[in-house]
């Protein structure tokens, strides 16, 4: 029996995570091989046992990357299970964790052609989600989903397998955590059709309230400028040279106000 395992020195100390981890379970045979890989979130790390390598008893969530049934089955292997252990109950070999599941699912992760990775997505007193990519590449299968659950609080990360009487290679390649974010889903608004669709106090915003007020002052002032242009321009036709009825021969010096008129020279006076 060969067993081994990886740990995190530290806990994850985040509420809320995403957990990718790229692996590989391969070997010579292909009908003879076990018995699998496991991922922990665990109160405790890094203490040897009969569960894939790992301690039974446990306190935490289980992931077990199953190779190997113990007993008949209605699906087929390899099979993911789920377990989320309280620190009592002990984990149920003989029917390969059947009787301990919170959620499972088939699919065949050894010996593939692309990376295999398990991600999975926890949010506290949520809901836990777990993929698996295993047939191309970015492309996520649904494993299993599990609604309102809560896992130990600051678990450490840690990962073991185990072979027997038959065996097998188990690689961690990468690892990786990171937070997650959670973004609230903005309400939908209803479009209005016309710029005299009456809105309600309770739909108002003080955003909306200042772009009104700044197009109005804006279109304000486009009536100004226009009326302004307007008269400047009827200013313009009435005291302009040429053609108007107060024109540069109506009062020029050889008009009814003489040299000493409104022009002295060439020079108006106003």
């Amino acid at each position: 029996m060969v067993k081994g395992w990886l740990w995190s020195r530290l806990p994850l100390t985040a509420s809320n995570f995403v957990i990718e981890v790229e692996f590989k379970i391969s070997g010579d045979s292909s009908h003879l091989f076990g018995d699998g890989l496991a991922m922990w979130l665990t109160r405790e790390r890094r203490q040897d046992g009969p569960v894939f390598g790992s301690k039974d008893n446990f306190e935490g969530l289980g992931i077990f990357l199953d190779t190997y049934a113990n007993g008949r089955h209605s699906y087929s292997f390899p099979h993911i299970t789920a377990m989320l252990g309280d620190g009592n109950t002990v984990y149920d070999k003989a029917t390969d964790g059947d009787t301990n599941s919170i959620g499972s699912c088939s699919a065949n992760f050894r010996r593939t052609n692309v990376a295999t990775k398990l991600k999975v997505t926890y949010v506290k007193d949520n809901f836990l989600d777990v993929k698996l990519q295993h047939k191309a590449w970015d492309d996520w299968t649904d494993c299993f989903h599990v609604k309102n659950i809560s896992l130990t609080v600051n678990p450490y990360l840690g990962f073991s397998a185990m072979t027997g009487d038959v065996s097998d290679a188990h690689d961690i390649i990468t690892v990786t955590t990171y937070s997650a974010i959670l973004v609230p889903q903005e309400k939908g608004k209803k479009k209005k059709t016309s710029i005299f669709s009456s809105t309600s106090s309770e739909d108002s915003e003080p955003g909306s309230w200042l772009g009104f007020f700044f197009k109005l002052f804006l279109f304000a002032g486009m009536c100004a400028g226009g009326y302004y242009g307007y008269q400047e321009y009827r200013r313009r036709q009435m005291y302009g040279g040429g053609g108007g009825n107060f024109g540069m021969g109506g009062l020029g010096g050889g008009g009814g106000f003489g040299g000493g008129g409104m022009y002295s020279g060439n020079k108006r006076a106003f």
